[in-house]
């Protein structure tokens, strides 16, 4: 996490986040690599560095958001808000599918997250997918 922040400021992220992405849920030892600290509204359009506006996330999660905060729903092809991991409910807008190795969007804001964070690219499912054959079961 980045070492700008208070330290109890970080406490209350891991508190909340735990070691998983707030957005693809994907833990920290199914990547190997440690969780950064995302501005869900991004620094460059006014988001604020406090807990409200942060949440920890994968790397991928994280560098594939960047500065966008709107996509489309694929299915209905409107222009939504991405997932606010302090404002709304994973399991409002996500699940998993069967085999526990994709996140499916339920919501439009789940669905336009799911594909601008690119949260099921074909590098995650296999690691998800060895990880499930190895007895891991995705939260939820």
């Amino acid at each position: 996490m980045s070492a700008y922040l208070p330290r109890p400021l970080r406490q209350r992220l891991t508190a909340a986040d735990g070691s998983r992405c707030a957005y693809c849920q994907t833990a920290v030892e199914n990547t190997g690599q440690p969780l950064t600290v995302d501005h869900v509204i991004p620094q460059a359009q006014g988001g604020q560095t406090d807990f409200d506006n942060l949440c920890r996330a994968c790397r991928r999660c994280n560098e594939n958001k960047g500065t966008t905060i709107l996509a489309l729903d694929p299915l209905t092809g409107d222009v939504t808000p991405l997932f606010h991991p302090r404002r709304q409910r994973w399991q409002d807008h996500f699940a998993w599918d069967e085999t526990g190795c994709r996140v499916l969007g339920l919501s439009a804001c789940g669905r336009a997250t799911a594909v601008a964070l690119n949260i099921n690219n074909e590098v995650m499912v296999d690691v998800r997918r060895r990880w499930v054959s190895a007895g891991w079961h995705p939260p939820g």
